[in-house]
């Protein structure tokens, strides 16, 4: 029944007006308004300031500085092995696995396509049919910068805007394609792996998100598509990102979700859905030159079998 009701207000409530206040209050120097959000903020969701750059909550003059702190200096090693792809965050796995055909699974009953993901841009969608992808939960006590998987050089950069519906595990288990339909950054990047997507999905009260190379994207919220295209590797003005560096971040929780081709990777045993995450762990590694081979010889036997 509270679950239910939860819900309801989820399409009812002014998400872009109640985000809209969030945000402009997270990014005033209130003094001790600040200081009493900040507290009670860590209180209620169990931060752990141990971990923080600086754990002193009179080192953030608003709530957006402590929201985006940054976390000690080799605090969260990152896997080095040139063939493993890093973890992009701390949170929780909602879902991973194999993308079937275009269909992406967000909870059990709810799946949605990865051509709505990317905004029907239906030609980058075909580069990741029968691809990998996870999708990573930040929760409000999470550390919410995020960081690269693997190198990588920066393709393009898509910004959707879109609703802002929570995306907690009860709303993405009862809200229809969330998101896809969602406010998202969607970032492609080419990579020794094959392309990869790396999408920021906003949610309510997510006062903003931002890249390192372009800063704050949203807001303004302007209500159309924008699209940027970035130079090749070695051109002027490329955007080169190193495995374990930041990339993005979110000023309040939300999810971020990566895509990758098909035949090009396969996640850590010990990854599953409700599995914690932290920022550097291994996500996944390279499928071999010899594992590649085996697996489209496979494919193609079963289309001759079917």
């Amino acid at each position: 029944m509270l679950d239910n009701l939860k819900i309801r207000l989820q399409y009812l409530l002014p998400k872009q007006c109640m985000t809209h206040l969030a945000g402009w209050f997270a990014n005033k120097k209130a003094g001790w308004l600040t200081q009493f959000a900040i507290k009670a903020f860590s209180k209620a969701y169990k931060v752990d300031m141990n971990e923080a750059k600086d754990p002193s909550f009179t080192a953030y003059s608003t709530f957006n500085e402590f929201f985006v702190r940054p976390l000690k200096e080799g605090i969260r090693p990152i896997v080095n092995d040139a063939h493993q792809l890093a973890l992009p965050a701390d949170g929780t796995v909602s879902q991973l696995g194999a993308i079937r055909e275009d269909q992406i699974i967000q909870a059990k009953g709810h799946y949605y396509t990865v051509e709505a993901l990317l905004a029907g841009q239906y030609q980058l969608a075909e580069q990741f049919r029968n691809g990998q992808f996870i999708t990573t939960y930040l929760s409000p006590k999470d550390y919410h910068r995020v960081h690269m998987p693997c190198d990588g050089v920066l393709k393009e950069m898509i910004y959707v805007p879109g609703d802002l519906f929570s995306v907690n595990p009860l709303t993405a288990a009862n809200v229809p394609n969330l998101f896809a339909r969602n406010e998202r950054i969607i970032c492609i990047f080419e990579t020794a792996f094959g392309p990869m997507a790396q999408i920021l999905v906003g949610a309510t009260i997510v006062g903003s998100m931002e890249t390192v190379w372009s800063g704050c994207v949203t807001p303004p919220r302007e209500g159309i598509i924008k699209r940027w295209a970035y130079p090749e590797e070695g051109q002027e003005s490329a955007v080169s990102l190193k495995k374990g560096e930041e990339m993005g971040r979110f000023k309040l929780g939300s999810t971020v979700i990566n895509l990758f081709a098909s035949n090009q990777i396969q996640f850590a045993n010990n990854l599953y859905s409700g599995s914690q995450t932290r920022l550097g762990g291994l996500m996944a590694q390279a499928i071999t030159a010899e594992e590649q081979a085996m697996n489209t010889d496979e494919s193609v036997n079963n289309d001759i079998i079917s």
